[in-house]
């Protein structure tokens, strides 16, 4: 205990663990006024704080602790098509799909799928969502927990629920006022505290020519640079479901519910593009710098996992000084609460709107429909703490399950907004029960050695061959 009260790195996270805290609890009055207050902010956010909420959610465990064990682990950028990928996806959003969210006034977007195909559409996406952001839930907690374990030195085990509890608190009292204030925050520490440590772990490595040699010295085959170098299949993959997964993430689209107007949430989704491609290339830097052995991250000794190894390689004072570790620790912890808290926050928007609602008790009133979310956040955290004690998967990898069901959504909404012959509510219902057990079934089949498809791959085929089977039995088997 004497040396946890001398740790410096201790003492920073619990003073940003309490500022983040002290601001939902400045936001509770606000968010307790009625159930649009609490999940969407009142629908009252400006095109600049709408944009940073946005980034926010993107920028946490998996563009943090994900991007940098897969660098360790590929010798390579590739992951940094993560951000490229959900970059570009934003972008498209604000030119599709982000005016007609915010223009029908919904919550989530299985209300979207109702308005668009009716409620049958709607219990079908609410469920598959729910499998979707209960797995990412579970993967940012882990996230979050590698940090703490890192800094502290505890057991998986405390360290998993003591980073449980702060982010239930934190989003039990304040809601999505909290999470839009404190994401202005986190973006602001992480970029500071990353980007300090990536310039000084640049210049101590003797630059970027000088990292290459290091890591071709350990395996790394051709250009670390190449983020398409390592294998094309699978940097494909990341790019597919990254642009796809966007589209229909009820985390990152909630804050475009929350926008003042249609126009500020197509401008607001654009502009946040700008915050989310440059931070992966930090933290897969980050991450290569770790594997290059010249300082100690703690690799080949009992426990280490590369998730590891950007928080231990920070903790390092050869490395960096403490004080600006631990800044680049809380910018860790600052990405990962950024996106932990709205993930968590969609869950129980999907379910307290699209199931509580939607089809167990739709009479209930505004209190009552309150008092359920507000039950629903200590609910989902008991949920998710069991599953990230027990799975223990790549980050990014397993976060993938979440973009592959997400991207069956996607291709549905953009369906129904721009094909609306194409697509009726039979095809909804197939794209989504089949593409999530398609999910599954390629995750399944990867372990057994049947086949080889990636997840993603196999939810958009299964989508796409839904929408032609569904347009062959409209045109040719179903009277009009």
């Amino acid at each position: 205990m004497e040396a946890l009260l001398g740790n410096i790195y201790f003492w920073i996270v619990i003073a940003y663990f309490a500022i983040v805290v002290g601001v939902s609890f400045l936001t509770r009055k606000v968010a307790s006024r009625s159930v649009a207050d609490y999940l969407v902010a009142g629908r009252n956010l400006g095109i600049l704080l709408c944009s940073v909420v946005v980034a926010a959610e993107w920028l946490g465990g998996m563009s943090t602790i994900g991007v940098s064990e897969k660098a360790f682990n590929k010798l390579s950028v590739e992951p940094i098509l993560y951000n490229i990928a959900t970059s570009l996806g934003m972008i498209i959003i604000g030119f599709t799909v982000a005016k007609h969210y915010r223009k029908n006034n919904v919550h989530t977007v299985s209300e979207m799928l109702e308005h668009l195909f009716g409620i049958h559409a709607k219990r079908v996406s609410a469920i598959a969502f729910l499998i979707a952001y209960i797995t990412l839930a579970y993967v940012q907690l882990q996230t979050a927990t590698s940090v703490m374990s890192s800094i502290f030195h505890i057991d998986w085990v405390y360290a998993v629920i003591i980073a449980a509890g702060v982010i239930t608190l934190y989003t039990y009292v304040g809601g999505m006022h909290a999470l839009a204030i404190t994401s202005v925050l986190h973006i602001g520490v992480m970029f500071i505290g990353i980007g300090i440590a990536t310039v000084i772990g640049v210049t101590k490595i003797g630059g970027f020519g000088h990292l290459q040699e290091l890591l071709t010295a350990k395996g790394a085959t051709g250009s670390i640079y190449n983020p398409f170098g390592v294998s094309l299949g699978d940097a494909f993959s990341l790019l597919l479901g990254g642009v796809l997964g966007g589209m229909a993430a009820q985390a990152s689209i909630q804050p475009i519910f929350a926008a003042r107007t249609p126009e500020v949430a197509k401008k607001a989704a654009i502009l946040s593009s700008a915050y989310i491609a440059p931070f992966g290339i930090m933290s897969a830097l980050l991450g290569l710098i770790a594997a290059t052995g010249i300082f100690n991250v703690g690799a080949g000794t009992e426990g280490f996992t590369a998730k590891l190894a950007m928080t231990n390689l920070l903790v390092n004072p050869e490395f960096i000084h403490p004080l600006l570790g631990g800044l680049a620790l809380a910018g860790i912890l600052a990405a990962i609460l950024s996106t932990v808290g709205p993930v968590n926050f969609a869950v129980v928007t999907i379910a307290t709107k699209d199931i509580y609602h939607g089809f167990i008790n739709p009479e209930a009133d505004e209190k009552k429909v309150l008092q359920i979310a507000r039950r629903l956040v200590i609910i989902v955290s008991l949920i998710t703490i069991p599953l990230a004690l027990y799975f223990r998967a790549g980050v990014l990898d397993s976060a993938y399950v979440s973009y592959a069901i997400r991207a069956i959504g996607a291709i549905v909404i953009i369906a129904g907004i721009y094909l609306r012959g194409w697509i009726d509510v039979f095809t909804v219902k197939l794209a989504f029960i089949g593409g999530t057990i398609a999910v599954f079934v390629c995750i399944l089949a990867n372990k057994l050695g049947w086949f080889h498809l990636d997840k993603t791959y196999g939810a958009v085929i299964f989508s796409l061959l839904s929408i032609l089977v569904g347009y062959i039995r409209r045109k040719y088997f179903v009277k009009a």
